[in-house]
């Protein structure tokens, strides 16, 4: 990665887990001597509503404390988010940004419905993944490994690592183990177009 920021959009819907997703990559790459920002955006909504979250990545101290509004990277756990024009998947998006999304579709199939021309599209089915490796349709953390195939802003194995540190004070060593295979399964899984 330059020494340029990247700014990372995530849309999702309360309960997704974009909010763990957003402050987790921001975690990750700390540990790793570089600058990240993670923070959710939402109000009361509840379970399901739409959410946003942001993520910011820099080799330098990172001086904005905004949502972001021209994102580098889109980042979409519910793909039912695109035919909403509320969300706001494109809003100051432009022929330079990378959209991933949660979805069995093919890229191409997602270009239509986006309809930004040049977008490099990013797809892979994190639910699916995530499904089968711990057992919850929750997107979040395969999607985070999606998002490092995309943008390699740091190595697989190290951020496996900062996975292990992070979770296992909270979760069982089972629901770690899955995470851990889900992250790595949508890496190698992502396809672009």
């Amino acid at each position: 990665m330059a020494a340029q920021m990247v700014e990372i959009r995530w849309h999702a819907r309360g309960g997704q887990g974009a909010k763990t997703a957003a402050t987790f990559v921001a975690q990750a790459v700390l540990a790793k001597g570089k600058y990240g920002q993670g923070f959710p955006e939402y109000g009361p909504e509840r379970r399901g509503a739409p959410v946003r979250g942001y993520t910011r990545i820099s080799s330098t101290p990172i001086r904005r404390h905004c949502g972001i509004e021209n994102p580098n990277i889109v980042v979409v756990l519910d793909s039912s988010l695109l035919d909403s024009t509320a969300a706001g998947v494109t809003a100051g998006t432009d022929e330079r940004t990378v959209f991933l999304i949660n979805t069995s579709l093919a890229p191409d199939e997602i270009r239509a419905k986006i309809n930004v021309p040049g977008a490099k599209i990013y797809t892979v089915d994190a639910t699916k993944i995530a499904l089968d490796n711990f057992g919850k349709p929750i997107p979040n953390m395969p999607m985070t490994g999606a998002l490092l195939a995309a943008e390699p802003f740091m190595d697989l194995g190290e951020f496996l690592d900062a996975m292990k540190v992070k979770f296992s004070t909270k979760f069982s060593q089972a629901v770690v183990e899955g995470n851990l295979r889900a992250v790595e399964k949508a890496y190698n899984e992502v396809v672009s177009a």
